[in-house]
């Protein structure tokens, strides 16, 4: 993925702002965004299975599991919320109450 990435911004080049993806005017919309996304990731070599939606979900499954926010990894997954985020990843966080928990205690235990 990395080289498919890398071979689209030698051709392309990226916009002021950093994006690789941009629309002929030189901004981008969030379709055209995601039809260039769609055929950069057709042209991957599918390796045991795993196609576009495989490596979306390598991609968050990774973001979450290394405590990044799920409001970031909703916002960059272009779910319209942050409940089907939620649904689909939900299993990567069962530590999440623990480690509250854990805080809330130490917190506790100072403040006595």
């Amino acid at each position: 993925m990395r080289e498919a990435i890398e071979r689209h911004e030698e051709k392309h080049g990226a916009t002021p702002q950093g994006y690789l993806l941009r629309g002929p005017s030189g901004y981008f919309t969030e379709s055209m965004e995601r039809r260039r996304a769609r055929t950069l990731f057709e042209r991957l070599p599918v390796m045991g299975g795993m196609g576009m939606y495989g490596f979306r979900h390598y991609f968050a499954s990774n973001a979450l599991g290394n405590g990044i926010p799920i409001t970031d990894v909703a916002e960059w997954m272009g779910h319209k919320s942050i409940e089907e985020t939620f649904r689909t990843y939900r299993h990567l966080m069962p530590g999440s109450i623990t480690k509250a928990a854990r805080i809330l205690d130490a917190g506790l235990w100072e403040a006595a």
